[in-house]
């Protein structure tokens, strides 16, 4: 008797139910309410298990029903005091109607900004003087070097002229032909 039975696929093809709509509004009954574009990129990252398929007005996902039950729990076992940032982007614009128009600064959360100890300022200006003084005199070592290398070169050049010019006739420089009286021309 033969006990092996082919495997059931772990998702069939019609558990990929839920649109990103579909989990965007599971995800705020939760308590946890998510931008499509956020359920977009759980998706791309592989947080929900979905499926992309073509339509005809370009790609869209389609989600297990499970895979955001899954993820909500995650998100409530991970982040149980869930910050500012949790929440989708347009109550952002709504804070930020209500300011009354007073300016209320909260000193403690960050210091103000303070200047640098003069000591730290002198020091720093006298090292960027001394390596702008050193950069200097290397250009000027490296002129001099650029003067005498082109002098040098120079100089080869008289003596390499004068070679060829005595060389020409040994090696048989082709010397312009003139024509003679009998209509043959000479070398």
């Amino acid at each position: 008797m033969n006990d092996d039975l082919s495997r059931q696929p772990a998702t069939s093809p019609d558990e990929y139910i839920l649109t990103i709509e579909d989990a965007a509004t599971r995800y705020e009954h939760a308590g946890h309410p998510r931008t499509p574009r956020s359920i977009q990129r759980y998706c791309a990252k592989g947080h929900l298990d979905c499926r992309r398929i073509e339509t005809q007005f370009g790609e869209k996902y389609l989600i297990t029903p499970a895979s955001v039950i899954k993820h909500i729990a995650y998100i409530e076992e991970v982040r149980p005091l869930a910050s500012g940032r949790d929440l989708p982007r347009q109550v952002a614009t709504t804070v930020a109607g209500k300011d009354s128009g007073e300016d209320h600064r909260d000193e403690g959360l960050t210091s103000p900004d303070q200047s640098r100890h003069v000591a730290a300022d002198a020091r720093y200006i006298e090292r960027v003087e001394s390596e702008n003084q050193f950069l200097r005199s290397q250009v000027a070592v490296k002129d001099d070097q650029i003067k005498d290398l082109t002098e040098r070169a120079r100089e080869t050049n008289h003596p390499i002229a004068g070679l060829q010019k005595m060389l020409t006739p040994l090696l048989g420089r082709p010397t312009e032909h003139n024509d003679t009286d009998d209509g043959t021309q000479s070398p």
